[in-house]
């Protein structure tokens, strides 16, 4: 073969570290924001918070030079108070009590295991009957059931510890009068069941209440209630009141307590209505306010240090323009979003507008992944509630005028008329349908069905009730 030199011209797209960086942080949400702020803040001794006196300075007084743009924008929020969130903790910090923690006033929930363990040990037991139950209640589930039978759990235990399923047996029934109501059961029936001992026997449909939870559980979820009359040999009236009984009571004994890792959410964009306007507005107190330390970097101009804290000079300055320039891109999507969906701010999820990544992307000159990235793990605060700003996206339906009605909108309906509806005689996912395109809204009976069970509402059947 003939060795021969070629020439070739192409298009290569490299993505340099300051725009790694940049994409990085916007995808980040502002929690793990700060975490990544935090480690660049210990690896990097010329980045420091823009709340701190500067070297040399007293606290208070300002430096003539200018500060960075994180810092600076933070300075123009207080001088004009726009923007800012309510400070919730201004009430309590009245008194100027240095050492008012704020943390301190957030409850800490005990969970269903602390609770269990603090009745134990005002019980007057044996170490070994106290061990047997404090075993039982380190095998209950997060929803406060015991998932193995009696026998599997003897089975599971180290011979020598002279245990079997008598034993246990003893210990359950103990664990099983403890609070709350339903703990230590191996079944729902079962949970039901002792709840229902908990209550008055003379409660309307008490005696009827326990025979459904012990036999026919499964009749009174599939809402199968003529067979379930025929079977208890009573009228419509008991059957009733023994329903309503069972509704009070509660299938997840350990719901309120405190299990699991806990998900806090910053939100970084809030919307308040100004001049008849709904206006989205920056969270202030969820932008890390960083600067270049000025004392290093006058150092190192004079010297003309190179190499290693040049480069760590230069990483410093890019990590706070990327963190402005993540905000503002937060911001102009969140602000050209609110602007689209005034109508859900004023009215709600029925007046919601079909909204796609395209839409914000022309709109603003951005590339969808750019607004897909500003959208996902940020939050936006409003009288309303807490939205995660992809909410604001959804497909659309034609209606019969032309227009086009948001899923988010179609969904509202759904819940509206099932909210409404006369239990006796629940919609059909085809009335439901039927009475959309009253409404001019054209939508498939399949289309209902997939809304509703996105919901977690039941079919037709199971919502039935006497």
């Amino acid at each position: 073969m003939k060795q021969a030199l070629q020439l070739k011209v192409s298009q290569q797209l490299t993505l340099t570290p300051q725009l790694q960086q940049s994409i990085k942080l916007l995808q980040l949400s502002t929690l793990d924001l700060q975490a990544e702020v935090e480690r660049f803040l210990l690896d990097n001794p010329l980045l420091e918070r823009g709340d701190e006196p500067r070297d040399g300075e007293a606290p208070g007084d300002g430096p003539e030079q200018q500060d960075s743009p994180v810092e600076a924008q933070e300075a123009d929020s207080r001088d004009d108070g726009a923007g800012e969130l309510l400070d919730w903790g201004a009430g309590a910090r009245k008194g100027d009590d240095d050492d008012f923690d704020p943390m301190l006033n957030v409850p800490c929930p005990i969970s269903l295991r602390e609770h269990l363990l603090t009745q134990l040990g005002e019980l007057a037991l044996t170490d070994r009957d106290r061990a047997v139950v404090s075993l039982l209640i380190e095998e209950l589930d997060d929803d406060g059931y015991l998932p193995l039978g009696l026998d599997e759990l003897a089975g599971n235990l180290p011979l020598e510890l002279e245990l079997d399923s008598d034993e246990l047996a003893v210990g359950l029934a103990l664990l099983q009068q403890f609070d709350p109501a339903g703990v230590g059961a191996r079944s729902l029936a079962e949970s039901l069941t002792l709840q229902l001992r908990r209550l008055p026997g003379d409660e309307p449909g008490h005696a009827l209440a326990l025979a459904i939870v012990r036999e026919h559980l499964a009749l009174l979820g599939g809402r199968d209630y003529a067979r379930l009359k025929k079977l208890l040999r009573c009228d419509d009236a008991a059957l009733r009141d023994a329903q309503a009984l069972i509704a009070r009571l509660n299938p997840h004994p350990a719901t309120g307590f405190g299990h699991g890792d806990v998900h806090y959410v910053i939100p970084d964009i809030s919307v308040r209505k100004l001049r008849g306007r709904w206006t989205a507005e920056l969270n202030r107190a969820a932008m890390p306010r960083l600067r270049v330390n000025r004392l290093y970097e006058r150092m190192l101009a004079d010297h003309r240090a190179g190499g290693e804290m040049s480069g760590r000079l230069q990483e410093a300055r890019w990590l706070v323009k990327n963190i402005q320039q993540r905000f503002d891109t937060i911001l102009k999507v969140a602000e050209a979003i609110v602007e689209r969906q005034q109508l859900f701010f004023e009215h709600g999820e029925v007046a919601m507008r079909p909204l796609i990544l395209r839409d914000i992307a022309e709109e603003l000159g951005l590339h969808e992944s750019t607004v897909s990235r500003s959208t996902s793990q940020k939050y936006l605060l409003c009288s309303r509630g807490l939205f995660e700003l992809k909410y604001f996206f959804g497909s659309s339906l034609e209606t019969e005028s032309g227009g086009e009605c948001s899923a988010t909108a179609i969904k509202a309906h759904i819940r509206g008329m099932i909210d409404a509806e006369d239990r006796a005689k629940p919609l059909s996912d085809s009335a439901i349908a039927d009475a959309l395109a009253k409404q001019g809204i054209q939508v498939a009976r399949r289309t209902v069905a997939k809304y509703r069970e996105a919901m977690q509402i039941p079919a037709v059947n199971l919502r039935k009730a006497l």
